[in-house]
Parts: C-alpha cells; structure tokens; sequence
C-alpha cells in the first residue's frame, strides 16, 4: 500500500455462543493500527504512513473442547474509495451529473497517480536490469580471459615437460 492512503474497513462477525471474536490490524514492523476485542460488527479507519503491507487479523477464541464455526464479512476500501461522494455533493451544493463528474475525476487522478508510479518503477527495473547485464558481460570476459590464459598456461607448461623428458623436439 502507498504511503498517505487512507483505508477503511468495515467487518461484520456472524453470532456465536461460546467464542469471542478480536480483530487486529498492524504493519510489517509490528504497529498496531487498530485492536478491538469481542467484536460484533464496526469499522476501522487508518491512514499509510509508508510504503508497505497491512496486515488484518481475526482471532477467535473458544472454551476447551468447543468447536463453533464464525462467518466474517470484511471489506475494505482504499484511496480514492474512501471518499464519500454523496456528503461531498451535498457540501458543495452539487447536482448529481456534478457530483458523479467530481467522481470521474478523482478516480482519473488516482489512474494518472498509478501510471506515474508504474512508470517509475519501471525505470528502476530497468536500470536494475541494465546494471545486471553488464555485470554479467563483464564476468563472462573476465572467464573467458581466464580460460584462454589457463589454456596457454597448460600448453606452455606440457610443453616444457615433454621438452624435458625429451618427447618433443
């Protein structure tokens, strides 16, 4: 996920007798963003701070020897989704065809966002690429050097031998 994007979540955990459902939302280095224990149904709400993987997790806690099954329904938005249109048009006194253009153009925004990113990280790809092929081009002639010099080496050293012990002339 990129950094500065909102993410809301809306969770729904169906009824159970026995077990207690918590929720726990974190990053990769451990922070957690949102905990919640013995959840029914609500929402979550958090904002990127960097670049990286979110993690959702739902545990469910039973007495010893019980076995019930949990249905949760989670669904979450990110980005341009968050925004609520509808409150937005009524704030600024938009008609509908206002409103949905307002819409159009912040997903088109977002697009543009993506492809600019694409974009760079393709650049950086392909200078990684770029940098591994020569790599590989200058280890390849470094061997090849190597070997041709060990081939002369191996003649000129047979060579000697079998002068020495008179084998050759």
């Amino acid at each position: 996920m990129e950094k500065d994007v909102m993410v809301i979540g809306e969770y729904d955990v169906s009824a159970g007798a026995t077990s207690h459902v918590n929720i726990e939302v974190k990053d990769t280095k451990g922070h957690i963003f949102f905990q919640k224990s013995d959840i029914t149904k609500g929402k979550f709400t958090f904002s990127a701070e960097d670049d990286e993987t979110f993690d959702v997790c739902f545990r469910c806690t039973a007495a010893v020897g019980t076995h019930e099954q949990r249905e949760i329904y989670l669904d979450i938005k990110q980005g341009v989704e968050t925004k609520n249109y509808a409150a937005l048009a009524e704030a600024e006194n938009l008609k509908p065809i206002e409103a949905e253009l307002k819409r159009i153009e912040y997903i088109s925004d977002s697009i543009v966002k993506d492809f600019v990113s694409m974009h760079s990280r393709a650049d950086a790809m392909r200078n990684i690429n770029a940098s591994t092929h020569s790599r590989v081009l200058y280890f390849s002639v470094f061997s090849m050097l190597c070997l041709v010099a060990l081939a002369t080496w191996q003649v000129l050293y047979l060579r000697r031998y079998f002068k020495s012990k008179k084998l050759i002339d």
